[in-house]
């Protein structure tokens, strides 16, 4: 089976691994110039949800439990060495639940030190999200035009039939799983966690701090400027941002 973690930029010395959770729709091709910018003793490593990229031919998720035991699986192979949990999204939520179960563990589970979330509303507030655009009962046309305007489809995608077909049919996938998604009451982590939003974003400042009554350990909000992906030139750098890269020296 193809493996579920990619890493651009092999460091096998490294101390620490920064391990990154995509949006919907999304795989690890986004993410890969983040390995060129983070500290010379950080690694990254990409998880590739199933059905995309390298892992074209492994069927998507058929909910949220079976795409937690893939991403758990992941995790499991990243090996000894501390890590930090970043996701954008969709990949915010799946970054949360990764950390909330992996913390209550009792199969000897290592959670991450820190927990980075992007461009999400809390999943607490999952109920008051469903149905809200960009969800899996829209059009191909409305997913295409919503991707097309945060920037996530690019216009060659949105140019070529094949590609736009392809495109609309994981992004659906992906929120379909989403809307199996159930949020436990109460659930917290106690990893320190740090919520970055887009000061254009529909994730206004409001929705970033519905993430505090989530977090047990320390909490921050960070605005960067753009939208629901920044500037290109905050993406293109966005680890410099991340507060625990910097400070956090194990697990």
């Amino acid at each position: 089976m193809p493996a579920s973690l990619f890493r651009p930029l092999p460091r096998p010395h490294a101390g620490r691994t920064l391990l990154c959770v995509s949006f919907a729709g999304g795989g690890t091709a986004a993410f890969r110039p983040w390995a060129e910018v983070l500290p010379p003793d950080v690694e990254l490593a990409l998880y590739c949800y199933p059905g995309r990229e390298g892992r074209f031919t492994v069927p998507f998720a058929a909910d949220w439990e079976e795409l937690m035991r893939d991403a758990l699986a992941a995790v499991r192979s990243l090996g000894e060495r501390p890590y930090l949990l970043a996701g954008h999204s969709m990949g915010a939520w799946v970054a949360f639940d990764l950390a909330r179960r992996l913390e209550r563990s009792d199969e000897g589970d290592r959670p991450p030190s820190a927990l980075i979330v992007s461009a999400a509303v809390s999943p607490a507030l999952v109920a008051e999200t469903r149905g809200i655009s960009p969800s899996s009962g829209d059009s191909d046309e409305e997913l295409l035009t919503w991707m097309g305007g945060v920037g996530q489809a690019s216009s060659a995608v949105l140019a070529e039939p094949e590609l736009r077909q392809m495109a609309v049919e994981v992004f659906r996938a992906d929120l379909r799983v989403v809307d199996t998604y159930r949020h436990p009451a109460g659930a917290t982590v106690a990893a320190p966690m740090q919520v970055l939003h887009g000061e254009e974003d529909v994730v206004d400042a409001r929705a970033a701090e519905s993430w505090r009554p989530l977090a047990k350990g320390p909490f921050a909000v960070d605005r960067l400027p753009g939208g629901h992906f920044y500037t290109p030139q905050v993406w293109a750098r966005l680890p410099e941002r991340l507060t625990a890269l910097h400070t956090v020296r194990s697990g």
